[in-house]
């Protein structure tokens, strides 16, 4: 495969902007033309037009936008060129080497892409070497990752290294084999993937800085981290009965966030009940012991009056629970309903079938026979 122009070390066989020796390319012309017929004309005119025709083509030269172009002189860097057209001195004094800086490339190990696109193929048959790696705890790993990469200065990638996308490669399959080979098969099968490819990045980062390479890593991802086919099946049972495992140990917890915060959320509310059933009965008692003493210590200055008042107080809350007061008398011939609360039509206070002034005259006499 030819090598783009960008990929061509410098100084190595003929660039684009190289002339042929010119001897060469006048006996070529001569072969291509019969000039027996113009013998006799300005041969030298015609030489002289092939020349100036050289000179203009070999004059200038084209950089696109994702470009960037590095002229030397007589082999030696003077200068670099962006986008746009641009001149050179021309018959090889100078040359110009066109190197990729504006687009992100990339490098895959493990698998080769085959045909690029929204449906893309791929393939990992014979690249078994450099994805077959041994982990931390002595396990067969089959890992698969791409490197994307910019070229950030075409001096140092042109003229440092004479093969740098070779030093990329071996560095690259150095870094990743040391990190897997620092831990465990589960770790990089399973939740290790996203840390390594932001360790990987930033040690090959700083190993080919050493290089000069003038490139810059974006990223490392890793595409796939597998078992070997061999051993892929008992993988998968063995990763099938964690989840297992998991699934039961989150359904427990689950059951157990569900009742036990409930039943001590119940406790806590039945202790809080009995703290304020219990509060309130001493409260209750304290205040009925606190009645009881203000009461006697006014009966005590007053024995009468607050006898009299507590019967009074009593024969009022007494009569609040009766329909009906009968007071007996044994001088009455018969008995004398004192107050008549029933729906017979009767007043309060007013005996069957008697007016109310009879009522008072029976009350008043219920009175005077009480003090008698």
């Amino acid at each position: 495969m030819t090598p783009m122009d960008w990929e061509r070390p410098p100084n190595r066989g003929p660039g684009p902007g190289n002339v042929q020796d010119l001897e060469e390319v006048i006996r070529r012309f001569k072969g291509r033309f019969d000039f027996s017929a113009m013998s006799r004309g300005p041969v030298w005119l015609i030489g002289l037009a092939v020349i100036v025709l050289l000179v203009a083509i070999n004059s200038y030269y084209t950089v696109q936008p994702e470009e960037t172009g590095v002229v030397q002189r007589f082999g030696r860097f003077v200068r670099t060129t962006d986008a746009g057209l641009h001149f050179k001195l021309p018959l090889g004094i100078e040359t110009v080497t066109i190197v990729v800086t504006g687009r992100v490339l990339q490098q895959e190990y493990g698998y080769r892409t085959v045909t690029p696109g929204v449906r893309s193929r791929f393939t990992s048959k014979g690249y078994e070497g450099e994805s077959t790696m041994l982990s931390g705890d002595l396990n067969v790993v089959d890992i698969q990752w791409t490197v994307q990469y910019k070229v950030l200065n075409p001096v140092d990638y042109l003229f440092h290294v004479e093969d740098v996308l070779a030093t990329l490669d071996d560095n690259s399959e150095s870094v990743m084999r040391r990190i897997i080979g620092n831990r465990s098969a589960d770790d990089v099968l399973t939740v290790g993937r996203a840390s390594i490819g932001d360790m990987a990045r930033q040690e090959l980062q700083a190993i080919i800085d050493t290089y000069k390479t003038g490139l810059q890593i974006i990223t490392v991802k890793l595409q796939n981290a597998n078992p070997p086919e061999a051993v892929k099946g008992a993988f998968n049972e063995v990763n099938e009965a964690r989840q297992e495992k998991e699934r039961v140990i989150n359904e427990a917890q689950q059951a157990y966030n569900e009742r036990i915060p409930k039943a001590r959320g119940q406790a806590r509310q039945q202790i809080t009940q009995a703290e304020g059933y219990g509060l309130e009965k001493i409260n209750y008692a304290t205040g009925e012991a606190d009645r009881f003493l203000s009461i006697l210590a006014e009966y005590q200055k007053a024995p009468n009056i607050t006898r009299r008042r507590l019967y009074l107080e009593a024969i009022a809350e007494f009569t609040k629970r009766v329909d009906r007061l009968i007071v007996l008398d044994a001088r009455q011939p018969g008995v004398l309903p004192l107050l008549n609360l029933d729906d017979s039509g009767g007043r309060p206070g007013t005996p069957f079938g008697a007016s109310p002034s009879a009522g008072a005259e029976a009350n008043s006499q219920a009175k005077g026979g009480e003090h008698k």
